[in-house]
């Protein structure tokens, strides 16, 4: 199967989507597939690529990392119509999204769309962020969910959570996966050693974008909490972002500055081992999809302190991999870093086999299988004969039929944005 996918964000660019689309291309090519990226521009992008695309973009846009495609590349079409798509996938329902449907349509493909992003958590990185424009994000995601042939979502949460907005597509839970023997073993003392951490010390982890709708103004504060009352536990962040000032900030006037380490981007043998050096994981985010570093921490054996939200309620078992919150407090998630940190050597062995178990049912071959089931699935329905003139009649029509159905999506979630109704009858001529 040729499979052409489309995403806003790819390597180097570290994100969750970026990490996703680089996944699950792997594991199709590991089985025979062949898969087309196309993807923005980023800086610090190899200088050689098999099989992706980038498109001109605007890098680093409003000082946020992400790039910024833009609308015109005339060697896309020729790169697609020499690789031959099956199924075509899309990873954002704007930008290269919108690219996506135009090609679906004109050659009359399956469109997969993967809903990975909660859209209206991440409006402030946008001039004039506001209630209407976290409507419209909602809204727009929403009507384009509607065009695709089959929705992605990657937790149950968010299947129900998109049912509730209105998306009547087919909606399949399909998670990233995790590669289990990447986290597997790791040095972890070594690690410690590096990082100045003592060889007794309860280190608390955490792994992640150091981003706002990360919540990590909270965590921060739970952690240096749970760190006040245990004078050997160590705080250790992996990650990058703009909200690293502010955690040191926080832990200086907390006075445990020393027992703050911030190890920065990790490559993945350097992952492993950072990982296998924390007793247990913390995280606080709430804007998830899906929260892939839990998977991650657990394939390391790592208990995982995390709130009740969509993405972690469905990787999380309360005291049996860890410990899911319904009290959104740092004393509450603080006292859960504690229950963690004074288990027995046995709990905490029951703990680790229920995290690795975790990790293996959300394993990237279990989690692939259930989207290649979907494509071949779409791709063994009809397709029509392009060969006769009224093919070719029908080729404008849809070419025509796509742009208005582009314009009248946006409109419309403007309307809804907005709360008025200019476009509520709108009608393709």
């Amino acid at each position: 199967m040729n499979i052409l996918t489309l995403t806003n964000t790819f390597t180097p660019h570290v994100g969750g989507v970026a990490r996703s689309v680089e996944a699950f291309a792997a594991e199709y090519r590991r089985r025979g597939h062949r898969v087309l990226v196309v993807a923005p521009e980023f800086p610090g992008m190899p200088e050689r690529e098999v099989d992706v695309v980038r498109i001109n973009a605007i890098r680093n846009f409003n000082d946020t990392g992400f790039s910024v495609a833009l609308p015109i590349h005339p060697p896309l079409g020729d790169r697609v119509d020499a690789f031959g798509p099956d199924i075509v996938h899309a990873h954002h329902p704007f930008l290269l999204g919108i690219t996506a449907l135009r090609i679906a349509r004109h050659r009359r493909l399956p469109l997969v769309f993967t809903h990975h992003t909660l859209y209206e958590q991440y409006t402030h990185y946008l001039p004039g962020d506001s209630p209407a424009l976290k409507r419209f994000a909602i809204e727009l995601a929403t009507r384009y969910a509607n065009l695709a042939d089959q929705v992605f979502a990657p937790s149950e949460s968010i299947r129900e959570l998109l049912r509730q907005r209105g998306v009547t597509a087919p909606v399949a839970v399909v998670p990233t996966g995790v590669r289990p023997e990447h986290f597997a073993a790791g040095d972890g003392p070594g690690f410690r050693r590096r990082a100045g951490i003592p060889e007794g010390a309860c280190v608390v982890g955490h792994l992640g974008r150091l981003a706002p709708e990360k919540n990590l103004e909270f965590l921060a504060a739970a952690v240096a909490e749970f760190m006040r009352g245990d004078s050997s536990a160590h705080f250790l962040v992996v990650g990058t972002g703009p909200c690293e000032d502010g955690i040191r900030d926080l832990f200086a006037r907390a006075g445990i500055a020393e027992r703050l380490h911030i190890a920065g981007v990790l490559e993945r043998g350097q992952l492993a081992d950072a990982l296998h050096a924390m007793d247990v994981f913390a995280f606080a985010s709430t804007s998830e999809t899906q929260g892939m570093v839990l998977t991650e921490a657990m394939a390391a054996g790592l208990p995982v302190v995390a709130l009740d939200a969509p993405g972690a309620r469905e990787v999380v078992q309360d005291t049996v991999n860890g410990r899911l919150l319904t009290e959104a407090t740092p004393a509450a998630f603080g006292a859960a870093l504690r229950w963690v940190a004074e288990r027995t050597a046995e709990q905490r062995q029951a703990l680790r086999q229920a995290t690795l178990a975790t990790a293996d049912a959300f394993s990237m071959p279990r989690t692939a299988g259930r989207a290649l089931a979907c494509y071949e699935a779409l791709v063994a329905g009809p397709r029509p004969d392009a060969g006769s003139d009224a093919i070719r009649w029908e080729d404008v029509r849809t070419f025509l039929r796509t742009e208005w159905e582009i314009l009248k999506s946006v409109a419309r979630a403007s309307d809804a944005a907005l709360n008025t109704n200019l476009y509520a009858d709108a009608e393709a001529p």
